[in-house]
């Protein structure tokens, strides 16, 4: 019996699988992981599908040194669209247009460290007024807040935080050094014991290793994550990894079918860099993805959510959460 097919019936048995599990499991022949992956995905999530969107609510002028992000200012990359945190009547329309093409859930995504005490009460207000006028569901990105700013944010209405971890903990100190893996992952477990429910996984084609990927998402698993975004690295000039090679889609695919195996319940989804795949996710879709940012992404164009929902129903999903 072939290692994927033995570890399948693992984690259909219910069993969780380990770091030298999924190790052999990248090695394994694409085509028979990507099978089983989707195998895995049905037999415990079904059709459903999961789609959100982000809005860049507050952009550029970031005090971090993320070494793959356009808005750092330390890195010159000519990003001109800087501003402050959004009013609520932009977020308002934005949240309305989403709300309106079937969208599930909005994400408001923040440059910087973290939102100061003014800029969080201006976020729940705003977050108070989408709620009232819509029946959309909303995360938000702030940063490295306090369990307390985590309060007021689900007091307001949000239900979900995004912070990603990036990579492993042994590879982080190579994508950032202003703050640390402690940080961020005490700011996921501060978000959970605020009530909100948390999305966090990282970014491929930084320079990490396969065993990088594995720990990653191990780690978010292990901190009860159930909603997995892995974006691809779009190299933007004038960031540190601006020469870094694009991932090849067959190394996605491999990727995403060995988180499934991880993660068996959760929302795998293709967040940013998706629109550098030549087909836009759909193998991915059909190998245990079954989530996906849509839209335009912070600094970069994404792709419609028209024709997301197009693909995402044509594949039999029913978009629900």
């Amino acid at each position: 019996m072939s290692i994927v097919r033995q570890l399948k019936e693992k984690v259909m048995s219910g069993e969780w699988i380990g770091k030298e599990e999924a190790l052999q499991l990248a090695a394994a022949p694409l085509e028979e992981l990507t099978e089983a992956a989707d195998e895995i995905r049905r037999r415990y999530c079904g059709d459903t599908f999961d789609i959100c969107t982000i809005i860049n609510g507050k952009s550029g002028k970031c005090s971090e040194d993320c070494k793959f992000c356009a808005q750092s200012s330390r890195y010159h990359t000519g990003l001109k669209d800087t501003y402050p945190l959004l009013g609520t009547e932009e977020l308002l329309k934005e949240a309305k247009y989403n709300a309106d093409r079937g969208v599930l859930r909005y994400s408001i995504v923040t440059s910087g460290r973290c939102l100061s005490d003014r800029e969080v009460e201006q976020l729940c207000d705003s977050i108070r007024r989408i709620k009232e006028e819509t029946d959309i569901r909303i995360c938000v990105s702030p940063g490295l807040l306090r369990e307390e700013q985590f309060r007021r944010l689900k007091e307001a209405g949000a239900d979900r935080v995004h912070c990603n971890l990036e990579s492993s903990e042994r590879y982080f100190p190579q994508v950032c050094t202003t703050h640390t893996y402690e940080e961020k992952t005490a700011a996921i477990q501060a978000a959970e014991r605020a009530g909100l429910s948390v999305c966090s996984g990282g970014i491929l084609g930084l320079g990490e290793s396969m065993e990088d990927r594995i720990d990653m998402v191990l780690t978010v698993r292990n901190l009860g994550v159930r909603s997995i975004p892995v974006n691809v690295l779009n190299p933007i000039p004038g960031t540190p990894y601006e020469k870094n090679p694009v991932l090849s889609g067959e190394e996605i695919l491999r990727c995403t079918a060995v988180f499934r195996f991880l993660i068996p319940d959760g929302f795998i989804r293709l967040a940013g860099g998706r629109g550098l795949m030549e087909d836009k996710g759909k193998q991915c879709f059909q190998s245990g993805v079954n989530a996906a940012i849509s839209g335009d992404m912070l600094t970069t164009a994404g792709i419609t959510v028209e024709s997301d929902m197009e693909m995402i129903r044509s594949l039999g999903y029913k978009v629900s959460l």
